[in-house]
């Protein structure tokens, strides 16, 4: 048989970690947007891989409504709004170690 000066079939190693790579990338307009409509429940932190911090929120804000009505929960509610604003400033930087430890990740 002759052999074939073609390059091997399928895409190449880089090609394969782009395509990871836009998989798996988190996108800072869906966080907005998350943390805009479900931010209170910390919708976004479990987006950006923040799970931890998403449970505290979904768990205070969950724990005020019953609370509420003896008054001491509205102290949750206005932590989880300062907590929510706060977050506005953060989501790119949150949004950016995410993406840049991904890459560090498919470097490997």
């Amino acid at each position: 048989m002759m052999s074939s000066n073609l390059p091997p079939s399928g895409p190449s190693r880089d090609a394969v970690v782009m395509m990871q790579y836009d998989a798996a990338k988190k996108n800072a307009l869906l966080a907005y947007l998350l943390w805009f409509f479900l931010g209170a429940f910390g919708a976004h932190r479990f987006y950006l891989g923040q799970t931890g911090s998403g449970i505290a929120m979904l768990v205070i804000f969950l724990l005020s409504f019953p609370l509420a009505f003896v008054a001491v929960g509205f102290l949750g509610f206005l932590a989880i709004g300062i907590w929510w604003l706060v977050d506005a400033f953060l989501i790119p930087g949150l949004v950016a170690r995410h993406n840049t430890a991904l890459i560090a990740q498919l470097q490997r």
